[in-house]
């Protein structure tokens, strides 16, 4: 049996100080953290925080444009949703346009929610952005990166 290739240590210096995708997670982690620790206080992660802000539309969504706004399966979406429910914040309605599906609509203890946790999310989000060079830019860069366009996020019908 033949020994694998040895991986050079200057590869490992070369992922770590160019790794798009490493520096996107750590990125992604520490802004993660930045706002969970803001968003405690309301009893919300950041993820919960974006998950009520997809709901808060017109008309209720269904789960698979809001699974595709965030970037995440229906199982994963159905999973998180669930400790939302129960604490009333978030509930599934019935698609009067298609009954095997369901629609997803904030509670008013949601909306309450997220406007109580608004003003907080827009003073760190500033903050944040006031540290950018660019922050258009990122948010450009990040958008051809998720969908392969820049511009606006592609919705889908259904709210």
């Amino acid at each position: 049996m033949s020994n694998p290739p040895d991986v050079p240590f200057s590869t490992t210096i070369l992922v770590r100080d160019s790794c798009l995708c490493l520096h996107a997670q750590r990125a992604a982690r520490a802004l993660a953290r930045r706002f969970d620790d803001a968003l405690k206080p309301f009893g919300l992660t950041n993820g919960q925080f974006s998950l009520l802000m997809s709901l808060n539309r017109p008309e209720p969504p269904p789960m698979g444009p809001v699974a595709e706004l965030l970037a995440m399966d229906q199982t994963t979406l159905t999973a998180a949703l669930k400790p939302l429910e129960r604490r009333g914040l978030v509930e599934r309605r019935p698609n009067p346009h298609d009954r095997r599906s369901r629609l997803l609509a904030l509670t008013a203890g949601g909306v309450a929610a997220l406007a109580s946790a608004v003003p907080v999310w827009t003073q760190v989000h500033a903050e944040i952005e006031a540290g950018l060079a660019n922050p258009d830019s990122l948010r450009a860069d990040l958008q051809v990166l998720s969908f392969g366009t820049a511009g606006p996020v592609p919705t889908q019908s259904g709210g």
